[in-house]
């Protein structure tokens, strides 16, 4: 079985959820994963986009979410979940805000996609690393891959005048 991401929240190419954006709540989704690789000592979570500024002419890639050293024994992620709820011994990474912890989508133009990978490593990344950007936790994670996972959710904020 293949290592598969998925979400109550939204089907793979779906919409999130406004509660899970800028203009809700801003949590978390609700994330469950299956077919851990054998040999899995830990996973990593990125959710990022790639659609900024403005999908007709991105410019670079908003990092929305950066978790790692997930035990392999944890089947996912409940909606909301905080920094002190997380599985024992997970590590964050740094977002594009400059600062650890979920930042939901808050598209400044037009529909973003928003990638929420998962992937299995054959070891625990090092407690070195501290709170890493994405840069520097794909460089420690590089050959230690067993497997990888994909959901993709897409967002596009209200627009003034409308109501959600």
């Amino acid at each position: 079985m293949a290592l598969v991401l998925k979400s109550d929240a939204f089907i793979d190419g779906g919409e999130i959820p406004r509660r899970f954006t800028c203009e809700g709540e801003d949590v978390s989704p609700p994330l469950a994963w299956e077919g851990i690789p054998e040999g899995t000592e830990s996973l990593v979570l990125i959710v990022d986009d790639p659609d900024a500024p403005d999908p007709m002419a991105p410019r670079m890639v908003w990092d929305h979410w950066i978790l790692y050293n997930i035990p392999a024994s944890c089947p996912g992620l409940v909606d909301g979940v905080r920094a002190d709820a997380l599985p024992a011994g997970t590590g964050e990474g740094v977002n594009s805000w400059g600062r650890t912890g979920y930042g939901g989508p808050c598209p400044p133009i037009g529909r973003h996609r928003y990638f929420h990978r998962l992937y299995a490593l054959d070891l625990c990344l090092p407690a070195e690393l501290g709170s890493p950007g994405k840069d520097d936790l794909l460089l420690a994670m590089e050959d230690h891959i067993l497997g990888h996972a994909e959901l993709v959710g897409t967002y596009e904020k209200t627009p003034p005048g409308e109501t959600a």
